[in-house]
């Protein structure tokens, strides 16, 4: 700015007179006449954190706009330019990390930095600036119309006369400024989801929250990563490397750790890392995500920290958004919901900053629904009258895993999805409650879910949190970190290689358990048939409406699903790991012949009518849901009020055949069918469609007429998503020819029976005829669909 320029321009002093000061990183000044903020700026060239939050929720699970969550990490720094200032940020992704100052240079003008906001300036004193951040704060940063416009719900825009200043969470402290706002976003057309959560959806307040903070000191000591251990962080690209090296450096996100006693083997730290939980979460809740989140403590204690990792209530008074305290929040929305843990991190080096959890309430009711499902624990005949003990006891089980689960993520750790098939020891990985099956035929739940940190975790912490001592070498210690986790086969496979569905690693799958997957599936199986067989009036409370028997009869009758999917990889599938050269890895395995057919037999059982059916008894018991007690995810069927039986077969048949034809493991049937020769004899996608077509067409019609009217629904679901499998363009030519091929013998098969031929098959055959023929595009709809069983 010139000085004629500044000379024009008042004090500082003079312009923020009247109006109320906060005093802290920056100074900020409330003029509560007109409402607006002024940001004195003495920091120019200076670069800061800028994070956005959420100060409020929406509580729609399917929108996903939280309470506490994080939406957006800025490192920037002010520029003042003419009468303006400029809020630059640096491209940290792209350096060349030489001493070269022209080399650094060239990097960081081949990458195009952002500039998200600029001021006029209001007041100038020496060398600091006002400005009037009024716009800057009062608007939709964390993008809410996007995200709400995004999910099919409406048409928003901010209503600024109707958005404001939250001042009661707008404070200013001396390494950190924290400035929340209410906005109201308002439409002529909300949506359902949006007016199932909102007061009244055409017009929804919300807040959002800024922090500005001061950057730590150089202090941090970087950490590079090694793809054998799950860890985070950022990746910086090193145009500075040398030819022949590689260009990607994976920092290690972590928290600052530092012994008070560098010398001793275990020390105290300088400071400890301490999170905070939601002092708004209901007991017995609270207590159990203090526990499950202070597991860590354990992995820190390994790593030769003493009362490091530390989980407290969140005092009285203070402000959860404010990013100087590591939070865990139990986030209410109106149907359950995946939870989450991220983290604020330092974008240059990795150092996380804040940690923040949010964990949806109404999980721990559907892991308790799971409970009440296969044990009937209200039976008030007998002396006991609610015996549920173990239900809510295997729901605080899970929270407890859960809180740590979430703070591992924030702690700097990725999913690993391996660890349940070694004895469940990473709270990483996702769990599905571990049913015993007792000697005289009981279910428990007392293992349901593993209750402490887990080895490998102890390993990851070491790995990233670990001081050695003087004199050692950092890099020969953390390489025998790593070798010990493969000598004691603690293994990291992450979540990019788990589609949920379709999957390609035997061990590395979700809400699975078992060393073996497919052994485990026989389990389950035998799980969902003791619950089934004891499934009655005893499941639900005395007074309840019979009609909810059904949301509790869901999850019992797709108990299978998870581990059905687990072991389903197997087919097609591979064992492999992230071997680096010389490690004595091996790095990837096809799944031998002869364990791809026992799941694929496995896998198949569950299209058996037997498997399908629900005893009268149970049909007896599910009227239409009562007035005003509508399911919150009912069976899907074609029957109107009443339940649909064949509905839900033809729901639970569709999953295991969607599964089984996948394209990618279809694909991969064809690329390693071809392999292995006689040796190995792997199946390939012939097998693999004739044996569904065995189980499904090739088998004897039943006796009576329920059981029959469940073979043809699953005939019908098998032919169907053939065809569509066929007609899909995520399909291979090869895959889309084998497919052709057995749908054509199929039609053959069923015409042969001449007159014989009942009408179900004969509109089986009309249908694929047309298909072949591409009459009118011909390709059949979707089967019907179960609820989404995630998360559990």
């Amino acid at each position: 700015m010139g000085q004629a320029q500044a000379q024009s321009l008042p004090s500082i002093a003079e312009t923020v007179t009247g109006k109320r000061a906060m005093e802290g990183y920056f100074d900020l000044y409330w003029d509560d006449s007109t409402g607006k903020l002024y940001w004195e700026i003495d920091k120019l060239d200076t670069e800061f954190l800028y994070q956005v939050s959420m100060g409020s929720g929406l509580g729609s699970n399917p929108i996903g706009i939280d309470r506490g969550q994080l939406r957006g990490t800025y490192l920037l720094k002010a520029e003042r330019v003419g009468p303006k200032v400029f809020l630059k940020e640096p491209n940290y992704r792209y350096q060349a990390l030489s001493d070269n100052p022209l080399e650094r240079r060239a990097v960081q003008d081949a990458f195009a930095p952002s500039i998200i906001w600029g001021f006029d300036i209001v007041a100038v004193t020496g060398e600091s600036v006002l400005v009037d951040a009024t716009d800057f704060f009062v608007r939709d940063t964390r993008d809410v119309i996007g995200q709400i416009a995004s999910r099919g719900q409406g048409t928003f825009s901010l209503d600024k006369s109707r958005s404001a200043f939250y001042l009661e969470n707008t404070k200013a402290f001396p390494d950190n400024v924290e400035i929340e706002v209410e906005l109201t976003f308002t439409s002529s057309n909300p949506g359902n989801l949006v007016n199932a959560v909102a007061a009244t959806g055409s017009a929804i307040t919300l807040r959002q929250h800024h922090s500005l903070v001061k950057l730590p000191d150089d202090d941090f000591q970087t950490r590079v990563a090694d793809p054998r251990i799950g860890v985070n962080g950022p990746t910086i690209m090193d145009y500075a490397a040398g030819i022949g090296e590689g260009m990607p450096i994976h920092l290690i996100a972590k928290h600052r750790l530092v012994k008070q006693d560098p010398e001793a083997e275990r020390s105290e730290p300088v400071e400890p890392i301490i999170y905070y939980v939601d002092s708004g979460t209901p007991e017995p809740i609270k207590s159990a995500l203090i526990e499950g989140a202070s597991w860590w403590n354990q992995a820190f204690e390994a790593a030769g920290f003493i009362d490091a990792f530390q989980v407290k209530e969140l005092p009285e008074g203070a402000d959860p958004q404010d990013v100087r305290y590591n939070m865990i929040h139990w986030t209410h929305r109106r149907t359950r919901g995946y939870s989450y843990g991220s983290s604020v991190i330092d974008p240059r080096t990795g150092e996380i900053l804040k940690g923040n959890v949010n964990l949806g309430s109404l999980r721990l009711r559907q892991d308790y629904m799971h409970g009440q499902g296969m044990i009937p624990a209200f039976d008030y005949l007998e002396t006991v009258a609610d015996n549920n003990t173990a239900s809510i006891n295997m729901a605080l089980d899970r929270v407890r895993q859960l809180s740590a689960h979430e703070v591992g993520h924030t702690l700097g750790f990725p999913h690993n999805y391996l660890a349940s098939s070694y004895d469940r020891e990473s709270v990483m990985d996702y769990p599905a409650p571990y049913v015993e099956i007792t000697d005289d035929g009981e279910l428990d739940f007392a293992n349901a879910y593993v209750q402490r940190i887990g080895e490998y975790d102890k390993l990851a912490v070491r790995y990233s949190y670990e001081q050695f001592l003087p004199g050692e070498d950092e890099e020969e210690e953390l390489a025998k970190i790593v070798q010990e986790s493969l000598d004691r086969g603690l293994i990291f496979v992450a979540h990019n290689n788990n589609n949920f569905r379709g999957a390609g690693h035997q061990y590395a799958s979700v809400w699975d358990n078992g060393s073996n997957l497919v052994d485990h599936l026989k389990h389950e199986i035998e799980v969902r048939r003791i619950g089934l067989e004891s499934f009655g009036l005893a499941n639900i409370r005395e007074g309840e409406p019979v009609s909810t028997l059904e949301d509790v009869l869901l999850p019992l009758y797709m108990h299978h699903r998870f581990q059905l999917n687990a072991a389903a990889q197997s087919i097609g599938g591979a064992d492999y790991r992230y071997a680096v050269r010389g490690d004595g890895q091996i790095p990837f395995q096809i799944i031998a012949g002869e364990e791809q057919r026992d799941a694929l037999e496995t896998v198949l059982s569950t299209l058996d009518t037997e498997f399908l059916a629900l005893p009268d008894r149970i049909l007896e018991l599910l009227p239409p849901a009562a007035y005003r007690f509508n399911p919150s995810e009912p069976f899907p069927g074609r029957t109107g009020l009443l339940f649909d039986p064949l509905g839900a077969a033809e729901a639970s048949a569709s999953l295991t055949v969607q599964t089984l034809l996948h394209p990618a493991r279809m694909a991969r049937l064809v690329a390693y069918g071809s392999m292995g020769g006689s040796i190995e004899n792997y199946p390939d996608l012939e097998e693999v469609v004739d044996r569904l077509i065995e189980v499904t067409f090739g088998v004897s019609n039943p006796d009576d007429g329920y059981h029959l009217q469940l073979l043809r629904t699953i005939q019908r679901v098998t032919a169907d998503e053939m065809m569509i499998q066929a007609s899909s363009d995520e399909a291979s030519g090869e895959v889309k020819a084998v497919l052709a091929d057995r749908l054509g013998k199929l039609v053959r098969r069923l015409e042969r029976q001449g007159n014989a031929i009942s009408a179900h098959q004969a509109a089986v055959v009309a249908d694929i005829r047309r298909w072949q023929q591409r009459v009118d595009n011909t390709v059949p709809g979707p089967a019907l669909q179960m609820p989404a069983g995630d998360p559990i």
